[in-house]
Parts: C-alpha cells; structure tokens; sequence
C-alpha cells in the first residue's frame, strides 16, 4: 500500500510561507500545488512549532529605515493625489 506523495522540507516551508507571508488562503495554495488542505493545516502546525529566529540589530535598523521610506513616499503619494484632483477641477 502506497503512503502517498513525500515533499521535500523546502516545499512543504514555500507552501506555508505562501499563506503565512503572501496572504493566501489555505485553499488557494491547495489548489495552486494540488495538495489536501488538511496537509497544509498539518505542515503549517508543524513549522510553528520550530523557534521563531531572533532578529538582529541590523536587520531592526533594515526594518526601521524601509518603515520611514514607506511613509515618506506614501505621505508624497497622498500629496500628488490631491495636487491632480484640484488641478483636474480647476482648468485654467
């Protein structure tokens, strides 16, 4: 009797990273890699369980930098936003 299909660890951490850092639903990755939603929930139980790795200085300071950029551009975003709309109602 066949025990199934066996996955490799680096498949079965892409599977759940997709639905864990991507955003997709269990049963969009299933369907994607033709897997049973219920091995994913298992596989996702499994790497929970592994300790989360401690984030450096470095990569805190990585982090804090990308945060600033973001606002920044998304606060110079907001601005051109509204520079378009008045100028679109304000013909000259």
């Amino acid at each position: 009797m066949s025990k199934g299909k066996r996955y490799t660890q680096e498949f079965k951490e892409a599977a759940v990273k997709q639905m864990t850092e991507r955003g997709y639903s269990v049963a969009e990755v299933a369907e994607r890699l033709d897997i049973c939603t219920k091995t994913l929930y298992h596989w996702r139980s499994q790497l929970s369980d592994k300790p989360k790795s401690v984030q450096s200085s470095d990569e805190k300071l990585k982090i804090a930098k990308l945060e600033a950029e973001l606002k920044r551009v998304t606060e110079e975003r907001d601005i051109l936003k509204k520079a378009a709309r008045y100028f679109a109602s304000n013909p000259e």
